[in-house]
């Protein structure tokens, strides 16, 4: 007999088809003249093939507790073994589902060895939450918090000096989207995540450019080769402290590279930037997509374009086209 499935996959939304639903489908699916199988004939399920446990470690969350929602054996499997656990990334989907909750059942898992926590959105997650998480889990080297809009810079601040207490093995931290960031918060966050670091690390960390049109993905998020020690600083056109990005365009890196001041480094706010290549976008040459954002001519021409209304995907929702040698009509004009 099936035993419960998993508690944290319920709470998220995940289930096992019952068995009925099940008997059903295979019913529905044999053909008229196929006769069933001998259950003699049928071997007995047994554990989960040992390259499963290799697998598992690179699954993203979705897949991780999707799986654990098959059956028993693999729920098991994935319930008892630390290693998937090690690299939380919480994003899509599961943002807007994750609670404090649920974030405390899930980092509980990697008994106290996480190392990496990414909450990509998750507007549930409060202080205490977070705070929990990262008391019970001292070696975390990576936090990122990007938009989870009901965690308050005091709360964030804390968590930091938390994970400086002794090993300070927090190397990255994100937090771009959260409110009222002010310069003294962003000082003493610099200040513990630069405890103890060497002079020629520090500077390492300070040269990483930071382009728009890179966007972190789950591979990137787990290594720390090419993001910043911290996300946000004060934007050079509106001193609010926000993301800020270098320029992806020749011209620009030129001036950046000769120490001069580059005009179009700034908040995604003060300068308009092409969402598939990152430069900066001068307003005479703003072209956009069929998801609204902002385009370069040059970048607008050479993507494909919806057959009725002329206008491109970017690469962040080009998952909407349907590849076919015909082009595509886009949601917009189906709808109209």
């Amino acid at each position: 007999m099936a035993g419960p499935e998993s508690s944290v996959a319920k709470e998220l939304g995940f289930s096992r088809t019952s068995a009925a639903e099940k008997k059903d489908e295979e019913l529905t699916s044999m053909s008229e003249n196929q006769e069933p199988p001998n259950p003699a004939s049928v071997a007995e399920a047994g554990p989960p093939h040992e390259a499963l446990f290799h697998v598992m470690t690179y699954l993203p969350l979705f897949e991780l507790l999707s799986l654990s929602a098959v059956c028993v054996s693999l729920r098991d499997a994935v319930e008892h073994d630390v290693l998937p656990w090690l690299h939380i990334v919480v994003d899509g989907r599961l943002s807007s589902r994750l609670s404090d909750y649920t974030l405390g059942r899930i980092a509980r898992k990697a008994s106290g060895r996480l190392r990496t926590l990414a909450l990509i959105n998750c507007f549930k997650i409060s202080d205490s939450g977070l705070h929990e998480v990262v008391e019970n889990n001292p070696l975390l080297t990576k936090l990122y918090v990007p938009g989870c809009t009901s965690l308050t810079p005091e709360g964030v601040v804390r968590a930091v000096k938390t994970l400086s207490q002794d090993s300070h093995n927090l190397k990255n931290l994100m937090i771009g989207g959260i409110y009222n960031i002010e310069n003294q918060h962003l000082e003493v966050l610099r200040s513990h995540l630069l405890e103890n670091r060497s002079l020629n690390k520090q500077q390492e960390w300070r040269q990483v450019h930071h382009l728009y049109h890179e966007h972190v993905d789950r591979p990137r998020l787990l290594s720390s080769d090419f993001l910043p020690v911290i996300d946000v600083q004060i934007c050079p056109k509106c001193y609010d402290i926000r993301n800020v990005y270098d320029c992806s365009r020749e011209r620009c890196k030129i001036k950046q590279g000769e120490n001069l001041l580059a005009d179009c480094r700034g908040c995604i706010c003060c300068i308009p930037r092409c969402e598939e290549c990152g430069g900066c976008v001068d307003d005479d040459e703003i072209e956009e997509a069929i998801c609204s954002d902002i385009l370069c001519s040059s970048c607008w021409f050479q993507l494909p374009k919806c057959n009725h209304c002329n206008r491109p995907y970017c690469k962040r929702h080009r998952d909407n086209v349907s590849s076919s040698t015909a082009g595509f009509v886009c949601e917009i004009c189906l709808e109209t």
